[in-house]
């Protein structure tokens, strides 16, 4: 954002003044003066068990123009309802999921996908503006409502974050004897726990279809299990003979 030319300002519960420094960004230990810097979007960045948190402790009313809000959370629509509910009326929301973070975009953002929702725009212009950030690197622009990211979410990251934190509960370590396939259930299990129990949490909690694929994951667990079971019975039953 900076590289193309935006203005940025900061503010944060946690103390980032001296890395504002190093990027030339001014940062607000205060947020009243931050909301009252005339932002043209405000760029919500919590996690997503502290949103409702966060925003209620926003004085919004300090606000001094018309504002673009947009969020970056890994559910669509917990974030939707939070900011409809919270925002005043006249204030415009996009809810966004850069489908990546600091590992797998760190070579760039090339045809890497950011799904957006914009949920109450009026000033085209400078939502177009914003989704062009991520546009000009070369992101793959997914339009879709906040319901069906959530819906294919929780078939895709939800179910990949359950996977991987119960290989992480089993202790898998990689082997001298590795196949390909297990490599990758290692890297799963590397790559969901690198993320904070409370990302995992917030994607069961706050995405009302994630319950349903827990759900349908112990199931077919049990399928497979009953099969094997009864395929050893019958070999058992065949070795008596």
């Amino acid at each position: 954002m900076i590289k193309q030319g935006h203005t940025t300002r900061a503010t944060s519960r946690t103390d980032y003044s001296q890395l504002c420094h190093q990027l030339d960004v001014p940062f607000f230990r205060d947020v009243i003066p931050f909301l009252e810097a005339d932002n043209d979007v405000i760029l919500i960045c919590t996690s997503i068990l502290s949103l409702s948190e966060v925003l209620n402790s926003m004085p919004l009313r300090r606000l001094k123009r018309h504002t673009l809000f947009v969020d970056v959370l890994s559910v669509k629509e917990h974030p939707r309802n939070v900011l409809l509910r919270v925002l005043p009326e006249n204030m415009d929301v996009l809810c966004t999921h850069p489908m990546f973070g600091p590992e797998s975009g760190k070579n760039g953002w090339k045809d890497l996908p950011l799904v957006y929702e914009k949920v109450r725009v009026r000033d085209e212009t400078r939502c177009s503006s914003f989704l062009h950030i991520f546009e000009s690197k070369g992101c793959r622009m997914v339009e879709m409502s906040c319901e069906e990211h959530d819906k294919v979410a929780a078939r895709s990251q939800f179910l990949s974050h359950s996977i991987g934190r119960i290989l992480a509960e089993m202790g898998i370590e990689s082997t001298s004897m590795n196949t390909k396939s297990f490599e990758t259930l290692v890297k799963l299990k590397e790559s969901t726990t690198n993320d904070s129990f409370d990302l995992f949490s917030g994607l069961f909690i706050h995405n009302r279809f994630a319950q349903q694929e827990l759900m349908n994951l112990e199931q077919s667990f049990e399928k497979v299990k009953q099969r094997l079971l009864k395929k050893m019975s019958e070999q058992q039953s065949l070795s008596s003979v």
